[in-house]
């Protein structure tokens, strides 16, 4: 494939007019009249469901407010978040977007199967819609069942409002049973422009951190420790670009403070979609007191796994199935840095409320996410001892070397391993395709499988935590192959200057070259995270096999898996979708930021 695209309408554009948007695509008409009303005053919480063989959507904009926080926003048919989109499986839809903005909008159907020119995204899938116009993603007949959602793909506009939920009811019977079944999208609302959050990241990157470490502050950190990170010019507390400080955590439209309900009656099996359509956040869900079952992972149905708590990634969707007992338990949504959370109630009656637990203790990072392959500070003697190298996997190295014996400070700089180099790039690391530039400004030393790891903070808590390695899909995959062959993409950044990107390369829609697929390929792919951040990696297009312990035919189908810091994270893809697709890490601000690519999937006869 050479970058060619065709309209429904048989027209070709290369990819530089669609990026230049000197095309309009197919399906583009007129604003209908009743469109052009489109209200730009208050936004409602919440949603309406949709749905039928032929749904409209009007983006508009207006003024959003919870927790004593207001700001503008952009809705979807007058709400944040946009309506349910309910499908049915096995049916065509089309799908009528009318921008009423003066900007170009999208909308991407995350996760959804379907040809690759009404994907949603500018500049690879489509030219985008321009104001006044309407485009209709005429989609074919749909190949899954399933927890989804979608997106804007245009600049920033997910950041403030534009996005919304999706269920595609089965064909035949759903295998998960249950008497009542409610969505938990999962997303922020900030008074900030995102524009405005972009350019204070670039100016520095932990300008929304409020938790960062002092000399009288109470976390458990050597003096030796706090100098280790202060000569690396880096936090421990430096968990999400973006925070409570100026975000308020939702439950479908709703903050903490707004009375969310999803009402029960004791003995009934309760279903959860939950989604997190944030942009910038990992949450953590809970409900003290009640014990979850995942059944599903991004829209498709696992072997049932119990669990007390998961790590929800941003984009990942879970389903989970719960039997309350009480009169009201606390669904619990915890950012990952603690520093705020979404809330809702399981309530047997309108009113009824259970304790809301306090936020936990803010995460630290450990030697583990810098990269160096399992030495945690929390399997180390506090007070001076040694660490147990043969319980990290370091059993042949010299721990004085690292600035952890007794050897005093000052010596530890004439060593390559010491705490205070390995910030430096070590560019000797990399591969040869990776491009080590001022891109890149950490290498990580002994980067490892951490598909067994809960999530940054989970792995000290006493209940049981889902990691990636407990799932397995429910029916046989459908792609016996091994791998043809394999490829490894590095995820690197420079978090002081908020530069991020894929082998060292910001993406260039004019000049870079995709990554290319023959049609029917089997690849494995690995990723390797060089950063200090996790990194939520989404393919758009297609689902792949993670490969994760679970046996050949059962490793789970996904479409978005986090990456852990210096961590490695691999999986089996069919490239079996023609077209350009969207390869991108799913935190927003990294992904406009550069994190992302084009994959092209040639087709049968070599071209899409």
């Amino acid at each position: 494939m050479t970058g060619i695209f065709k309209s429904s309408r048989g027209m070709h554009v290369s990819r530089r007019h669609f990026i230049q948007g000197s095309a309009i695509g197919a399906g583009v008409v007129a604003m209908p009249a009743w469109a052009r009303g489109m209200p730009h005053g208050p936004v409602r919480q919440g949603f309406d469901e949709v749905s039928g063989r032929s749904i409209d959507l009007t983006v508009g904009t207006g003024r959003f407010a919870t927790g004593g926080r207001s700001g503008h926003a952009i809705a979807v048919n007058g709400s944040v978040p946009g309506p349910l989109v309910r499908l049915k499986e096995g049916e065509p839809v089309r799908l009528n977007v009318t921008n009423t903005l003066d900007e170009d909008t999208s909308i991407h159907w995350h996760g959804l199967l379907l040809p690759f020119q009404f994907d949603g995204v500018p500049g690879v899938s489509f030219p985008g819609i321009k104001p006044g116009e309407t485009f209709t993603y005429d989609i074919p007949a749909l190949r899954q069942a399933g927890t989804y959602w979608w997106h804007s793909h245009s600049g920033l506009q997910e950041q403030a409002g534009h996005y919304g939920p999706i269920i595609v009811d089965p064909a035949g019977a759903d295998p998960v049973q249950a008497d009542r079944d409610y969505v938990l999208l999962l997303s922020e609302f900030t008074p900030l422009h995102p524009h405005t959050i972009m350019a204070k990241l670039k100016k520095g990157e932990e300008y929304f951190n409020r938790q960062k470490t002092t000399a009288s502050d109470d976390y458990p950190l050597t003096a030796e420790e706090r100098r280790m990170w202060a000569r690396m010019r880096m936090m421990p507390t430096d968990i999400a670009d973006v925070t409570g400080s100026t975000y308020t955590y939702l439950i479908n439209g709703h903050g903490p403070a707004d009375g969310l309900e999803y009402l029960f009656r004791p003995g009934e099996r309760v279903r959860l979609r939950v989604i997190n359509g944030s942009a910038m956040s990992f949450f953590n869900i809970r409900i003290p007191g009640v014990r979850m079952t995942v059944v599903a992972a991004d829209g498709l149905n696992v072997r049932p796994v119990e669990v007390d708590e998961f790590q929800i990634g941003t984009a990942e969707t879970y389903d989970v199935v719960v039997e309350p007992t009480g009169e009201a338990h606390t669904i619990v949504a915890e950012a990952m840095d603690r520093s705020g959370m979404g809330v809702a109630t399981l309530a047997t009656r309108p009113g009824a409320r259970a304790p809301v637990p306090p936020l936990r203790d803010p995460v630290l990072l450990t030697m583990t996410d810098m990269g160096h392959g399992g030495m945690d500070h929390s399997g180390m003697d506090h007070g001076g001892g040694e660490v147990d190298h043969a319980a990290t996997g370091h059993a042949g190295m010299d721990h004085a070397a690292m600035g952890h014996g007794n050897r005093p400070a000052a010596n530890a700089g004439s060593s390559a391993m010491n705490h205070g180099e390995m910030k430096m790039r070590d560019t000797s690391r990399l591969p040869p395709d990776v491009k080590a530039g001022p891109g890149v400004d950490m290498v990580a030393a002994m980067p490892i499988d951490r598909t067994d790891f809960p999530g940054l903070g989970l792995d000290k808590v006493k209940h049981k935590v889902l990691t990636y390695r407990d799932l397995a899909a429910l029916e046989p995959n459908d792609d016996p192959r091994p791998a043809s062959r394999s490829m490894e993409i590095h995820l690197t950044g420079n978090m002081e200057r908020y530069m991020w990107s894929f082998d060292g390369r910001k993406f260039s829609a004019v000049s870079d070259e995709p990554v290319r697929f023959a049609y029917n390929e089997r690849v494995r792919v690995k990723l390797v995270n060089d950063t200090m951040m996790a990194h939520p990696i989404h393919l758009h297009g297609h689902f792949f096999e993670l490969v994760n312990g679970a046996d050949r035919m059962h490793q789970p189908q996904k479409h978005t898996v986090i990456v852990q810091p210096g961590g490695t994270v691999t999986f089996d893809l069919t490239a079996d979708e023609v077209g350009d697709w969207a390869f991108h890490c799913h935190l927003l601000y990294h992904m406009h930021a550069g994190m992302f690519q084009v994959v092209t999937v040639a087709g049968p006869e070599g071209a899409a």
